[in-house]
């Protein structure tokens, strides 16, 4: 389907992207936050995280508190627009079958 964006239509992804587009521009998510958010495995995040992150659609940053790692995501502004896109796509085909 035009319009549609590949990466993001698989379903993580697409709750990936929803929830931290849903944040303010400047603001991060804790992965810990997200995969418990998600309800998904470190493993499987993870691998969809480094697929958004290629695509320059989030931005991994890790950090240390204390002396524990945390790993902290953020939607980036590329990112962001592909995200209002695909959600565009998916209103007009939701939008189509409406008028059938």
């Amino acid at each position: 389907m035009e319009g549609l964006d590949t990466i993001i239509h698989q379903p993580v992804r697409l709750r990936v992207m929803a929830a931290l587009t849903a944040l303010p521009p400047d603001a991060q998510m804790e992965f810990t936050a997200l995969r418990d958010l998600l309800d998904v495995t470190d493993g499987n995040l993870g691998a969809h995280l480094r697929k958004l992150e290629d695509a320059h659609y989030i931005e991994v940053e890790k950090k240390f508190v204390g002396r524990k790692p945390h790993t902290y995501l953020a939607a980036t502004e590329a990112g962001r627009e592909a995200f209002r896109r695909h959600v565009k796509a998916l209103e007009t085909i939701l939008q189509q079958v409406k008028e059938e």
